[in-house]
């Protein structure tokens, strides 16, 4: 993802007045379904596909890492889904051909409402962001920045199979997000995917990225607010009612990252992001900066909007 603005002002009549509150790293998170219907989302087991792509390495497209990472959430997503294939394109830069692949899974009833989860799963190729000059060339592992919105989302996959959806869920994990230097070479899997929807196209969609975080914080996506307001409203006021305090009703950073394609394309997309991240492209991206609980507080919001709607 790519910060294009970093000071928002809002009219007062925008946003409902509500205390902004931050995740400290020992606070309990946990979250009572007040519907079975919602299935059970297991943190551990979220955190734990988070760590298995951090086994990997750093997942750059091109990588030996990249290409196991592809392997194993292929397989991951195999145990769940109805349909799963690759979406795959191409990058040339240069003399140089990249060959990536953005991952579909889908799940529940055809024809009928389609909601789209979707996530990165690449890693950025160099530190550009890290405090040490040295290490600005050398890729990061990506714990938050990339695994954890594919965690939340493979353990969503592992309730869906458990639980079959009342709506149609499309699961896509792209790739090429976080490649280039400048933002004209990044987002390349969901402009991909934004132009070659096909029977894929969802009715909404919602985007994880770095929600990972020990200190989760979520304010409003401003890019996702401007885009979608009613959607966007509807989704934090949810998270509100099911009293998960890391959404915050308050104007957050706009964001350029993956739902920016599928809003040009007509699909109306939330980006659910916390991008006060202080490791945010730097070596210090490790798992340890994560929160199983944090994983949680998404992953429930997320059953909740799939088993009773918005």
């Amino acid at each position: 993802m790519w910060l294009v603005l970093c000071v928002i002002i809002v009219g007062s009549d925008q946003f409902l007045v509500c205390k902004p509150s931050e995740v400290a790293p020992d606070e309990d998170l946990s979250v009572s379904a007040e519907d079975e219907s919602e299935g059970v989302f297991d943190p551990d087991q979220a955190f734990a596909y988070l760590t298995k792509q951090c086994e990997f390495g750093p997942r750059f497209p091109g990588s030996m890492a990249h290409k196991e990472t592809q392997a194993y959430l292929l397989a991951e997503l195999q145990k769940f889904a109805q349909e799963v294939e690759l979406q795959p394109f191409e990058f040339r830069q240069g003399n140089q051909t990249i060959q990536m692949n953005n991952i579909l899974a889908r799940f529940g009833a055809e024809n009928s409402e389609t909601i789209l989860l979707a996530a990165h799963w690449d890693t950025r190729p160099f530190a550009d962001q890290d405090t040490k000059p040295a290490n600005r060339n050398q890729p990061i592992l990506g714990a938050n920045d990339g695994a954890s919105g594919v965690a939340v989302l493979l353990e969503v996959a592992r309730v869906l199979k458990s639980k079959s959806p009342p709506r149609q869920v499309i699961i896509v994990l792209f790739d090429g997000e976080d490649y280039g230097r400048t933002a004209t070479n990044m987002f390349l899997g969901s402009r991909h995917f934004a132009q070659n929807m096909g029977r894929w196209q969802p009715d909404f969609g919602i985007l994880l990225d770095m929600v990972g975080d020990r200190n989760l914080g979520l304010p409003i996506e401003q890019n996702s607010w401007n885009a979608n307001r009613e959607l966007t409203e509807s989704v934090w006021r949810r998270a509100q009612e099911m009293g998960l305090s890391p959404f915050q009703h308050r104007p957050g950073y706009a964001i350029m990252d993956d739902h920016l394609p599928l809003i040009d394309a007509g699909v109306p997309m939330v980006d659910i992001i916390d991008f006060d991240y202080p490791y945010w492209h730097t070596l210090e991206d490790t798992p340890d900066k994560c929160s199983a609980k944090s994983l949680e507080v998404v992953g429930q919001l997320v059953l909740s909007i799939i088993y009773l709607g918005l």
